[in-house]
């Protein structure tokens, strides 16, 4: 900084010198006579004094403006050697610390060696030992064989005989004890008995009831004329993305000329959009603005539907003080279908034969009440994740239910192992109210062409030798080519496949993607 502030001084000091005697720099040209200088006025002679005086002045600045300059060219130059030899030590700073950084390298090189080293015995060393316990246990081995048998030459017995002989010791000489333990046995198994005889009811039960899938999303409204769809669409399609917007339904229109379908898994959704697309028809006026005046008036008397149906349902039952938000729920089942079986209808039923059972076998009446009411509580939810199983156990744990609640919603299809008499009870009775005859109806096109699209992508990837749809298209079995597979297929395809049956098919519940590869040898020997 010492450079440019001294050429900056510099500069500064020639500049302010010169801005007032710039005429002074141009010498003036005398071309008269010497002696005609005798005639010149005094006022002449003393400017002419004036502009040597300022003469001498600029020379004399000129001077010191080369020694300044001088004096700064000395100074960078110092300043200069200053920077070299200060990069020239920063330099050799540098390479010692990579010389140093070289050493620790090649120092840890040499520890990672010795300890490969030191692996590498260790690993000769186990060998070693490992052959010599080898030896041992054989060596032992032959030394226990010649001790029974000099045992047996000494008591000319076999082992067999002296064992049997020691038990019969054994057995007289502790056959009070004995009596007294089968005493003992006998008392707690009179006091079980009771219990043991509900677990073998209960399990007989079971295995004579059956299980179901849900549902059914879609309903159905129909038209006075085929005219009415271009109402119900209106200019430029408004009025049905006004409604579809709103009801969060979808429309379809292509399914007959004088048939609408709406779809829609949420089914209180589903069934505002089918009574207002009805009271709409009904009115006349399809436009943007009634659609949302009809829509806002049908919210309101589901809701008020709802809850009073959740509250009936709950009397019939016998079951009070439930908060209002699930009694509000459970009244979503007026609108829930399962193969055309109500779920109140359902809930009613099966509660009924849960509550009976649970008086047979002396069960915990409550437990099993709720069990059946809140079963499948999981189907009117919100949320879309998860199956009905693992969201009527999310609403359950919301509004405080018990452990024992919870784990008849968790057990009613079998997803856990049964933790109690009670959850077996809301099982069976639910099993036996959606089996029972005329009950529920079932697509078998469409549950035809579920198992078959199941196949098809398992059979879609070359690994796989066959697949097989099971238990109501709930799993699927897939056996690889061991030939042509991996072990690492088996989960990876496993995942494949799942991906893929959810991006392309519809189905109720969860389906499992089982993935077995198995090589088996087999030869004859003649």
């Amino acid at each position: 900084m010492s450079f440019f502030g001294n050429l900056s001084t510099l500069f500064g000091n020639q500049s302010s010198t010169r801005q007032p005697g710039n005429n002074l720099q141009k010498k003036p040209v005398l071309r008269k006579d010497k002696n005609k200088r005798s005639h010149r006025p005094k006022g002449q002679d003393s400017k002419k004094a004036t502009q040597a005086q300022q003469a001498q002045n600029l020379e004399q600045i000129n001077r010191e403006a080369v020694a300044k300059a001088r004096e700064i060219v000395v100074e960078a130059k110092a300043e200069a050697l200053t920077i070299r030899s200060k990069a020239e030590n920063e330099s050799r700073e540098l390479a010692k610390k990579a010389e140093q950084a070289q050493r620790n390298l090649e120092k840890q090189l040499d520890r990672v060696e010795v300890k490969l080293d030191w692996i590498s015995q260790r690993e000769e060393n186990l060998t070693e030992q490992r052959d010599s316990i080898q030896k041992l246990k054989v060596e032992v081995e032959d030394q226990k064989t010649k001790v029974i048998k000099k045992l047996e030459e000494a008591s000319k017995l076999t082992t067999d005989e002296a064992k049997n002989i020691l038990f019969e010791r054994l057995e007289s000489k502790l056959s009070t004890e004995m009596a007294q333990f089968i005493r003992q046995k006998e008392e707690e198994a009179e006091a079980d008995a009771d219990d043991k005889v509900k677990e073998i009811l209960i399990d007989a039960m079971k295995h004579g009831a059956t299980d179901y899938v849900s549902e059914y999303t879609v309903s159905v409204v129909q038209l006075p004329s085929e005219d009415t769809k271009g109402k119900i669409i209106g200019k430029s399609g408004r009025n049905i993305n006004a409604f579809e917007r709103r009801t969060g339904v979808d429309v379809d229109l292509d399914m007959s000329p004088t048939e609408v379908r709406l779809s829609c898994f949420d089914p209180v959704r589903r069934e505002i959009a089918r009574i207002s697309l009805e009271k709409l028809i009904k009115d006349g006026r399809i436009q943007p603005t009634r659609i949302e005046e009809i829509i806002d008036k049908v919210e309101k008397d589901i809701a008020k539907i709802t809850l009073e149906a959740g509250k009936q349902l709950c009397h019939d039952i016998g079951i009070y003080n439930l908060p209002i938000e699930l009694m509000r729920m459970v009244g979503k089942f007026k609108y829930r279908f399962s193969y055309g079986q109500n779920l109140i209808a359902h809930t009613l039923e099966e509660t009924k034969i849960g509550i009976k059972i649970a008086h047979e076998l002396d069960l915990d009446v409550r437990v099993v009440k709720l069990g059946c009411l809140l079963h499948d509580i999981g189907k009117v939810s919100d949320e879309v994740e998860g199956s009905h199983v693992e969201l009527g156990i999310k609403i359950a744990k919301k509004f405080g239910m018990s452990q024992d609640v919870i784990d008849c919603i968790a057990q009613h299809h079998e997803d856990e192992p049964f933790s109690g008499p009670e959850q077996m009870a809301v099982y069976i009775a639910d099993a036996i109210s959606g089996a029972r005859p005329g009950a529920r109806y079932e697509n078998h096109e469409e549950y035809i062409q579920r198992l078959q699209k199941l196949e098809e992508i398992a059979m879609s990837y070359k690994e796989v030798k066959q697949a097989y749809a099971i238990q109501a298209g709930r799993e699927i079995r897939v056996l690889l080519e061991p030939e042509i597979s991996k072990d690492s297929d088996v989960k990876v395809l496993g995942m494949k496949i799942r991906d893929e049956i959810k991006e392309s098919v519809t189905y109720p519940g969860t389906v499992t993607v089982t993935v077995i590869r198995e090589l088996r040898g087999h030869e004859v020997a003649k």
